[in-house]
């Protein structure tokens, strides 16, 4: 199977189960923005697709490969995120880490890219080289509450070979409250989605060759 990448394609993934929550008015302010910019944009969230964490593949995968767990994880992975050709990540920050409908969504990706999966290969292809980005909300307004978030998803963004190209984070308690936060999260992420394909991205390496400008 095939998973090309569909140009100007966005999938925006909610880590919260709250639809009028601020992780989802954020999500839904980079939805706008991608969709003025002319994108294709799908915002899914991930408790529609996910109800059981990572179980031992050895032992529950079927015997064609698949995996046996009986949610719409699979759907989601193989058929939105794999031909997507950027993906935001919205998450709350719960006890200074993602939620665990977003840990659950990188867990479960193993099940498709381990070597006992007979499409690993293609799977591998497919996840790397991908636009992404990261949408935060929290009630803290402390700087290192967003530490492992970040870190986690700088990491995902190397070992993937792709490019982490905006990081928005918003503050709020009661749903929907990031609107009154100062910052002006919500343009910012709305600004994200606009920019989302087109913003430049540099992460530069002792041997990388390069200009000694950033702009233009």
């Amino acid at each position: 199977m095939e998973y090309s990448k569909e140009p100007g394609s966005l999938l925006v993934l909610v880590g919260s189960p709250r639809r009028n929550g601020n992780s989802a008015t954020l999500a839904q302010a980079v939805q706008r923005g991608a969709e003025a910019a002319g994108n294709t944009v799908k915002l899914r969230f991930l408790d529609d697709y996910i109800t059981h964490f990572l179980r031992d593949c050895r032992r529950c995968r079927q015997d064609n490969g698949s995996c046996s767990i009986p949610d719409r994880f699979q759907s989601l992975f193989l058929d939105e995120f794999l031909p997507a050709a950027g993906v935001v990540f919205c998450s709350p920050i719960y006890w200074y880490g993602l939620s665990a409908q977003m840990k659950a969504f990188f867990d479960r990706t193993f099940c498709y890219y381990a070597a006992s999966y007979p499409d690993a290969n293609r799977v591998l292809e497919a996840m790397a080289g991908k636009q992404l980005g990261l949408v935060l909300a929290a009630e803290e307004s402390y700087p290192g509450a967003a530490f492992a978030p970040v870190h986690q998803l700088q990491e995902f963004t190397r070992y993937t070979h792709s490019r982490l190209v905006g990081v928005v984070r918003g503050v709020g308690n009661s749903r929907g409250e990031v609107a009154k936060d100062p910052s002006e999260p919500i343009s910012a992420a709305e600004r994200l989605g606009r920019e989302f394909f087109t913003r430049g991205y540099s992460d530069y390496r002792l041997e990388t060759p390069r200009s000694p400008r950033v702009w233009g």
